[in-house]
């Protein structure tokens, strides 16, 4: 099963306004979503969000997302590859599921299926 790259990269910010400032000024557009508990960016294909606090999922530092056909079928994969998983498959809104997962190092590796 392939995936179709990572297209979302979500980081963990401290203060949302003073972080939302910098991102705008880098990537020279205004945020498309803008909400208290996320601001996100569409740049290019690309995803950039900004989630105050590392969210409920506690995120401590950047998770990129690799966008699949399959979210179960790939976690299965990837757990059987050696892989534990972080965060099972939920929904976040829009008909987009996630799920984190570790690899052996302990970094970790967000799935991301829209629907």
């Amino acid at each position: 099963m392939t995936t179709q790259g990572i297209k979302t990269v979500l980081h963990p910010v401290s203060d949302l306004t003073e972080a939302k400032a910098v991102y705008t000024a880098l990537l020279g557009v205004a945020p498309q979503t803008d909400s208290p508990y996320y601001v996100g960016f569409e740049v290019e294909g690309q995803h950039i969000g900004l989630v105050p606090d590392g969210g409920p999922q506690g995120m401590t530092s950047p998770v990129s997302y690799w966008h699949v056909a399959d979210l179960e079928a790939k976690v299965a994969e990837v757990t059987a590859a050696g892989a534990t998983v972080h965060e099972a498959a939920h929904e976040v809104g829009g008909g987009r599921v996630v799920a984190t997962v570790i690899d052996r190092d302990g970094n970790v590796l967000g799935l991301l299926q829209d629907r």
